[in-house]
């Protein structure tokens, strides 16, 4: 069995932004520190953020067939409802191919850190996290113009 990285030598560059998301499922307790800015470890959206952006520019590290593109923009946003927080990852680039790799890496990075910083709000008498669920991750959209 061979393994390879698709050539896209031939490939023009051309404008590409890809959209993923995902959500964590937390406890409505958990969900109120992050609110109110009361998280132990810190700021629990902005460090999330700095964590999705460094996702998004070592995709190819990640991901070993990926390749290295240009990254041009990226920006993270929350949703925090009632019952967790949904993470959205939009990254742009003028590339030969495109940047759902590296948004899906940014929403899944974003997910695990927020994980990381409540952690110690969702383990219950044993430890264990019952009730937290990270979900639903998937590329809503991309765009490609020529």
């Amino acid at each position: 069995m061979s393994v390879r990285m698709v050539d896209v030598s031939s490939k023009p560059e051309v404008f590409r932004e890809a959209v993923a998301e995902g959500f964590i499922k937390l406890r409505k307790e958990t969900v109120r520190l992050v609110r109110e800015g009361l998280v132990e470890k810190g700021d629990v959206l902005t460090v999330s953020s700095v964590a999705a952006l460094i996702a998004v520019k070592k995709t190819p590290e990640l991901l070993p067939l990926t390749h290295n593109i240009p990254i041009t923009h990226v920006s993270t946003s929350y949703e925090v409802l009632d019952d967790g927080i949904k993470v959205t990852v939009v990254v742009r680039t003028t590339a030969k191919t495109g940047a759902e790799m590296e948004a899906l890496a940014g929403v899944m990075s974003a997910l695990l850190n927020i994980w990381d910083m409540v952690k110690k709000y969702e383990k219950d008498e044993s430890g264990q996290y019952p009730e937290t669920v990270i979900s639903n991750v998937r590329v809503v959209r991309k765009t490609k113009e020529a």
